[in-house]
């Protein structure tokens, strides 16, 4: 499994919609709230052989509310 982390802008007041939305569709280990540019944050694994691109835009970034997203890879722990 790879894990990235999604950060999400909402439009203005959806990001609760957005985090339910997000949770329903049971793809990210953990979600939480920030501050800053982004609304929320997500750590997602990426099954082995799966494209991040295609995993991420086909379960996650359709949701109606996201202006924007920010994907960061990550690569070997230390």
């Amino acid at each position: 499994m790879r894990c990235v982390f999604v950060q999400f802008r909402c439009q203005p007041g959806k990001t609760y919609e957005v985090a339910d939305a997000i949770y329903d569709r049971e793809v990210v280990s953990e979600l939480y709230s920030t501050s800053g540019d982004f609304d929320l944050i997500a750590k997602v694994y990426i099954p082995e052989g799966e494209d991040v691109g295609h995993f991420l835009t086909k379960r996650l970034f359709d949701i109606p509310g996201i202006s924007r997203t920010v994907t960061t890879m990550t690569f070997r722990a230390f």
